[in-house]
């Protein structure tokens, strides 16, 4: 039971000579998938059981594809998540802004709060807040019709207590019926400036859906403005809301969220790479 092992290890050199970041977790990732195994069960897959589409995936990856599209599943935080072309991959860093979410959740005095997650995708935060705070409630809204269906399928997999309620709509119009009375706003809604396209990764600028990557405006915060009107509406007095954005855009954000406008306790906070990564605000008036 040697011969996977071997291929994955050539396998990771073509990886680091294409430049992949993580050549060893992404060889072992894909030969998990073709094998239908764990990666910690790799080393007892038989000869005989070796697969050569791994050697297909292996190409796809080398030529850029993200490796969660070759795969179909994607991991955060307690979830493997189905995902593909057409809907945003999860990263690691959004699982930060997830935990400060529920940890701000159950610091609340309230029986089942409501939240409100806008821009879903995948559904991996409401999904991950429905399954860890299981007394909440959460609507996730999502516009795009493919990520749509990404969301549905994770939903229906995952929810099985059927905590969390999907809308196919815009930031802006959403949940006319919740005004003023949700008690979290949490959302990683695009947020790069398209004179950065240059800059972005092109394995995010070729596979990501475009609508989950710019954000609007010539600093790429326009998306970002929708989500703070969107959720002064929505929240009821001292309610919460989080926002994801990049390492360089915290001071932007961090005005967006305005004193006149009722925000309070506006913060700035970091990541596992203690780089700014999401604002979080506090409404003390509708």
């Amino acid at each position: 039971m040697k011969l996977l092992l071997d291929e994955i290890a050539r396998a990771t050199a073509r990886l680091a000579d294409a430049g992949a970041a993580s050549p060893r977790a992404d060889a072992e990732e894909l030969a998990a998938a073709v094998h239908q195994v764990r990666r910690g069960e790799l080393h007892g897959v038989p000869d005989s059981a070796f697969d050569a589409r791994f050697w297909e995936f292996v190409a796809r990856r080398e030529a850029g594809e993200p490796l969660q599209h070759i795969t179909g599943r994607a991991y955060f935080r307690y979830l493997e998540l189905k995902v593909g072309p057409g809907v945003f991959v999860p990263r690691p860093e959004t699982e930060v802004m997830a935990g400060w979410a529920l940890e701000t959740l159950r610091d609340m005095d309230v029986r089942d709060p409501l939240v409100v997650d806008l821009g879903t995708g995948s559904a991996a935060i409401a999904l991950s807040i429905a399954l860890e705070a299981p007394r909440a409630r959460v609507h996730a809204v999502e516009k795009d019709p493919t990520a749509f269906v990404h969301a549905t399928r994770n939903i229906e997999e995952l929810d099985e207590r059927g905590r969390v309620r999907l809308h196919l709509d815009d930031f802006a119009a959403a949940l006319p019926e919740l005004n003023g009375t949700v008690d979290l706003v949490v959302s990683n809604p695009p947020y790069i400036p398209m004179s950065e396209w240059e800059y972005v990764p092109p394995d995010v600028r070729d596979h990501d859906p475009a609508d989950a990557l710019w954000g609007g405006g010539e600093d790429g915060l326009d998306a970002i403005r929708v989500v703070e009107r969107t959720a002064r509406r929505l929240l009821r007095p001292g309610g919460y809301v989080a926002v994801e954005h990049s390492d360089l855009q915290g001071n932007g954000v961090y005005w967006i969220f305005a004193e006149e406008n009722g925000w309070r306790d506006v913060r700035n906070r970091r990541d596992l790479t203690n780089r700014d990564r999401f604002v979080t605000a506090r409404l003390v008036r509708d």
